[in-house]
């Protein structure tokens, strides 16, 4: 390593200078005020005083050139460097600050800046600027402090607590718990406790070390602190259970839930039983100590550490997706527990100084400070509780009874509840279905299919038995039929199984995800129908005339089954109700757009009901051709069974298109009386707007979109009279009233509802709410006409006002019926 001075370059110029050869040239180096001798580029020096050492310097004399100098001699000189600043004095008087406000005025006047113009340097960046914006702003700056404040908490925890402070610590943490749960960042909610932060920070490297006094013996007076460290632990590692069950599930960052630690370890490193062994000591502890500090806060403590042992179990047990009986104790544990708590929450005192904002000071973030989230003591009681009850719930899905009741009941009716399950129950749900890629831990997703397939299309078929996979001669049937099969098994098993993971989003994404998902389906249907021709070669299908001559139809000419079309179908015509049915949920459509998308989703539940009645129609031919041929026991129940749904789902279309119906015609009345008036949209037409809500059926061919002149004819109906279009909304509410009375009389089993059979039985009560309520509004409009007449516009003129906002109270949220009050003339 050299150890030349700074100097030596300076020094070596000014020699090299002196011993030039050439006359004419003269270097001079030029010495700043502060005699600070000017560095110049060492390699420019030494090149200029090598052509006069060697004798070359007079060449160019000699040529009558003189010295031709380097571009950089020609350039000025760069400015002295700043004088030295010592603080306190010296013979250096420091930098002399100018008052330059003057001249930026005189500057803004000169070019006439208007009001809200910016003179921006072309090398002040995004970046910069915003980093200027961050100083000394206290909403930006986390190190901004007030006059008077530290920089970190002031708070000992090292000081003694008492039980009621401890318990009021915990009741704290249990609000920042949920907060996190229901998304907010863990850099408002848990990392502001000054007690795990000083657990967590440095990162402990054994267990002993996890504690907020380091190097610490625990002592007899340190009770309170055993047991809070106890508490503190658990609440982490559940922390760190749940964030690595919702990363490895498909969740969505920021508007699901916030997975960032911080850099912060969650107790990662250590096993569970050693945190179960602390929660145990530390309850062993409480109970020893009741007789000092009273049997009651003594309860108080026991209970909480109790819940934390029975979470961190729950966690433990939910890997295994075997008997649900057994994976609920746990959880029907933790709701009891919950009450007790709750009654007992009385005993805490509060302690806010344990909980700092200036935490978020220290934490590897690039957000600006942000304030605590704060619940409730009523609003954590009720998430919790809901929280222990959607786990007990969501157990039941390990018990599998049929495809249907597993998708279009449970996972539907699960996840519509309100308020929807927390993102953590979501993720235990698509884990609970998904993990390894077998389904509820047992079922293969061949054998869903399969299910599926048998329950909807294909009872007792042929195509579906497994002696099929057993054949292993090219040129047998057998072959054939179990090579297509499962080529369709594997085009549509993950179009089929996003289903199931879309309905474990939330709302909005549900909706998005289904958007995409019908493009995936339309290309299986159409991947689907090519595999049918091939099978019905195979099997030697005989067509048959559909529909048949005897239902006035005439028949279109012998056509085929195509069951696997026909199955990829039915499931694209769902998820197409399904979206627009959200769009209602969601508050998706305006008010006069309203009628509109009920006419548009009436139109999807017909084609849905012809495609089932084609279906059922294939269906019971080949049924009677088996029970000629004396079909075993395992083959009538598949018959009956698939019977069974097929009657259900065609209920369900009538009720859906019934209800759409009368909803159309409805809204078309209110929009010709002047009850529903669309707001002023400068920037839009009618047809844009309907571009816009159409555009994920844009691309489908079958169904067919309707073009903007039918929807627009269909939705208006002007060719009809006000009271004919009310009279036909109320006979489609009667119709569809008559379906729901019989859609109540079904059982768990009928309904497909295994395992939800509550939630299944309130959703149809809440439809048929909507249907009660709109028809009260129908009638109320029929009255009005009658006696006022149909040339009256307006709510003044009829005498009503009609509110259009979510559902009714205890109805649907896909049945957005209209509320209606009768006012005064005056």
């Amino acid at each position: 390593m050299s150890n030349t001075s700074d100097s030596e370059p300076e020094n070596l110029t000014r020699k090299l200078n002196d011993l030039s050869l050439n006359p004419t040239t003269t270097s001079t180096t030029t010495t700043p005020p502060n005699n600070t001798p000017q560095q110049q580029p060492y390699h420019h020096h030494h090149a200029a005083a090598g052509g006069g050492l060697f004798g070359f310097g007079d060449f160019g004399a000699q040529q009558g050139q003189g010295y031709q100098p380097y571009e950089e001699e020609l350039l000025p000189p760069p400015p002295p460097p700043p004088p030295d600043f010592i603080m306190g004095g010296g013979d250096q008087q420091g930098i002399v600050a100018f008052d330059v406000t003057s001249k930026f005025r005189a500057a803004a006047g000169v070019t006439a800046l208007e009001l809200g113009e910016l003179v921006k340097d072309g090398f002040f960046s995004l970046f910069e600027s915003v980093g200027a914006l961050e100083i000394m702003d206290p909403k930006m700056d986390s190190g901004c402090l007030a006059p008077g404040e530290s920089l970190d908490e002031d708070y000992d925890v090292t000081r003694v607590l008492s039980p009621g402070e401890v318990i009021g610590i915990i009741d704290q943490m249990f609000c920042l718990e949920m907060a996190w749960y229901q998304g907010y960042p863990l850099s408002q909610t848990l990392l502001t406790n000054v007690y795990i932060d000083r657990m967590l920070e440095p990162e402990p490297m054994v267990l002993g070390d996890a504690d907020f006094i380091r190097r610490k013996a625990v002592g007899e007076g340190e009770t309170m602190h055993v047991v809070l460290r106890a508490y503190c632990l658990g609440v982490v590692k559940c922390c760190w259970y749940i964030n690595d069950r919702i990363k490895f599930e498909h969740y969505y960052e920021e508007e699901d839930f916030v997975t960032n630690t911080y850099h912060r370890s969650l107790l990662d490193s250590f096993e569970l039983n050693e945190i179960n062994e602390e929660l145990m000591a530390a309850r062993r502890l409480v109970h020893s100590v009741r007789h000092t500090i009273g049997d009651q806060l003594a309860q108080a403590l026991g209970f909480r550490l109790e819940l934390r042992t029975a979470f961190l179990r729950a966690i433990e047990l939910s890997v295994l997706r075997s008997n649900p009986d057994s994976l609920s104790l746990p959880w029907t544990q933790m709701e009891a527990v919950w009450e007790m708590i709750y009654k007992s929450r009385h005993l805490g005192t509060p302690v806010p100084e344990a909980f700092s904002t200036k935490i978020q000071r220290r934490l590897a973030s690039t957000m600006p400070p942000r304030p605590i989230v704060k619940l409730s003591t009523e609003e954590t009681y009720k998430h919790f509780k809901k929280l222990f009850a959607d786990g007990i719930d969501v157990l039941n899905v390990l018990n599998y009874h049929d495809s249907q009741s597993l998708l279009q009941n449970f996972v539907m009716t699960f996840q519509s509840q309100k308020p929807q399950p927390l993102v953590y129950i979501r993720t235990l749900l698509q884990s609970f279905l998904f993990k390894d890629m077998i389904i509820l831990g047992k079922l293969s997703i061949r054998h869903v299919i399969d299910d599926d397939l048998s329950l909807v299309v294909l009872p007792a078929s042929k195509l579906l038995d497994p002696a099929n996979d057993l054949v292993e001669a090219p040129h047998h049937w057998r072959f054939a039929l179990a090579h297509q099969m499962e080529t369709f098994r594997q085009r549509a098993a993950q179009s089929y199984l996003d289903i199931f993971r879309a309905f474990c989003q939330n709302r909005c994404r549900i909706r998005r995800t289904l958007c995409h998902s019908i493009q995936d389906w339309e290309t299986v249907q159409l991947d689907a129908e090519q595999i049918d021709q091939l099978l019905q070669h195979q099997i030697e299908e005989t067509p048959l005339v559909y529909p048949p001559t005897g239902d006035g139809g005439g028949g279109v000419g012998p056509t085929y089954s195509l069951p696997l079309s026909s199955w990829a179908y039915l499931y694209k015509l769902r998820l197409m109700e399904w979206i627009v049915q959200l769009g209602f949920e969601l508050e998706i459509y305006a008010p006069d757009e309203l009628g509109g998308m009920y006419w548009y989703l009436s139109e999807l539940a017909r084609s849905r009901a012809r495609l089932v009645d084609r279906i059922s129609f294939f269906t019971k031919h080949r049924e009677a051709g088996q029970q000629a041929a004396s079909p075993s026991a395992g083959q009538e129940a598949a018959f009956n069974q698939s019977r069974q749904y097929l009657y259900q789902t065609s209920l369900d279309a009538a009720i859906t298109w019934e209800m759409a119906d009368a909803l159309s015609n409805l809204y078309a009345a209110l929009g010709r009386l002047g009850l529903v008036v669309a707001p002023p949209r400068p920037y839009s037409t009618d047809e844009m707007r309907y571009d816009v809500r159409m555009k994920p059926f844009a691309a489908i061919g079958m169904p067919e979109l309707p073009s903007w002149e039918v929807y627009k004819a269909a939705t208006d109906r002007r060719q009809v009279e006000t009271g004919r279009l009310l009279d036909d909304a109320s006979l489609s509410l009667e119709q569809a009233s008559r379906g729901l009375e019989v859609m109540e009389r079904l059982s768990e089993k009928d309904s497909f509802s295994v395992g939800c059979f509550e939630r299944w039985v309130g959703g149809v009560k809440g439809q048929t709410v909507a249907v009660d309520r709109a028809a009260v509004v129908v009638e109320v409009l029929k009255r009005r006409l009658e006696e006022r007449g149909e040339d009256k516009k307006g709510g003044k003129e009829l005498g009503l006002k009609v509110e259009i906002g979510k559902a009714v109270e205890g109805g649907h949220e896909w049945w957005v019926v209209p509320t209606i009050e009768e006012i005064d003339e005056a």
